[in-house]
């Protein structure tokens, strides 16, 4: 183990997997194939999930060799809070399925790393545990309910849990066309077939794991579910507790609620970005969902750059989707984000390395990106523009 101290939280990497696609291809080994093409897969034909990281891995930055430095500090101020990093995990659905206890392990990382965490309302963990293991420094997102007393109610349980952030979710309106998940039997409703139950039993130590935690729930959204539902019920009920389609007149009941700061996430142009301002959000994540949403539609870098150029003085700018290792992370600040969110590296992370691999990735990510920060002489976070070429 290579170890190095970085701010509070030691360092610590396991020398086998030291890159992201290292640890892709260990999680391939050990999770079923159903498992990790949920995981890994776009939509359609993947044009914008290679999009989102072939475009943001254009971007160039310019060092300077001769310039006077004396150290350069990940440490980034966000909503009042300093973060020893410039980059959180983003929120994904149903990560018990790819990991048992995927965010459980995730939120502990995260709190300990002192990096921000954001749970899905459709993953695998409650927001009560969640806020638990972080000491109630965790966000939440949102997936807009269909009935407004659900929806009060979620909001009410995450103002109780402390999360000092929520986040709405804007980019699914719809359930994303996504082959692989079809022929898995991941779409909505479920179903597993002979083939599913055979790639388990290709993988026991996954196996053992989800025996060990249980198989995987929608936590949070147990107090609204009928008790004993089979799969095909489950879809039903999703289909009818959730609308993912946001408008103005949704956003407003939210915003008169929730007294803490609210994000938008899945904002992809600049007239979204105004109707946010206007609204009074507090910060907005440029995103297409990692790609699985949109396979026609723009990769995240562009709209982020002309979003940060023309608002970003009037509310924050974040991104996630396409980013992947800790040069992504600089490439992405440079271009205008004052803050990046990542998904799938840390589930590749967890996934290859079970209980140690969030602060596996989070060492990793670090580690990288202060490199690439002493590199080009950027002393801070704030400071990455100056080196856009």
């Amino acid at each position: 183990m290579a170890a190095m101290q970085q701010n509070k939280k030691e360092i610590k990497i396991n020398t086998k997997y030291p890159s992201v696609d290292d640890l892709r291809n260990r999680a391939k080994q050990r999770i079923p194939k159903f498992a990790f093409e949920y995981l890994d897969g776009g939509c359609n034909e993947d044009v914008n999930l290679h999009k989102n990281t072939s475009e943001i891995r254009e971007v160039e930055l310019l060092p300077y060799y001769l310039s006077k430095h004396t150290g350069s500090s990940m440490k980034t101020e966000l909503f009042g809070h300093v973060y020893d990093a410039p980059f959180g995990i983003a929120p994904v659905g149903l990560q018990g399925l790819m990991w048992p206890n995927a965010p459980e392990i995730l939120a502990k990382s995260a709190f300990e790393h002192n990096i921000p965490f954001i749970l899905s309302t459709v993953t695998t963990s409650s927001i009560e545990r969640i806020s638990e293991i972080t000491e109630g420094k965790a966000w939440f997102q949102l997936y807009h309910p269909t009935e407004d007393s659900v929806r009060d109610d979620i909001i009410k349980r995450a103002e109780a849990a402390e999360c000092p952030v929520l986040v709405i979710l804007a980019d699914v309106p719809t359930f994303g066309f996504r082959p692989r998940d079809i022929r898995n039997g991941l779409a909505m409703p479920p179903k597993m077939s002979v083939k599913n139950i055979l790639q388990i039993l290709g993988k026991p130590n996954w196996a053992m794991q989800t025996l060990r935690h249980g198989q995987p729930n929608f936590e949070t959204l147990k107090p609204y579910m009928p008790k004993g539902l089979d799969l095909a019920q489950l879809g039903k009920f999703m289909d009818k507790t959730f609308s993912g389609r946001l408008n103005e007149e949704k956003i407003k009941p939210i915003r008169d609620m929730w007294k803490g700061k609210l994000v938008i996430k899945g904002v992809a142009n600049e007239a979204d970005a105004e109707s946010a301002i206007r609204l009074g959000l507090d910060g907005i994540i440029v995103s297409n969902h990692g790609g699985r949403q949109l396979d026609a539609g723009e990769s995240t870098i562009k709209p982020l750059a002309r979003i940060a150029e023309k608002y970003g003085d009037q509310i924050k700018v974040m991104m996630d989707s396409g980013l992947r290792g800790g040069p992504d992370i600089a490439r992405t600040m440079a271009s205008g984000a004052e803050f990046t969110f990542m998904g799938r590296s840390f589930m590749y992370g967890v996934a290859a390395l079970g209980a140690k691999g969030g602060d596996h990735t989070i060492s990793l990510l670090k580690t990288e990106l202060q490199q690439v920060m002493e590199q080009i002489c950027c002393e801070e976070v704030k400071d990455f523009p100056n080196h856009l070429i």
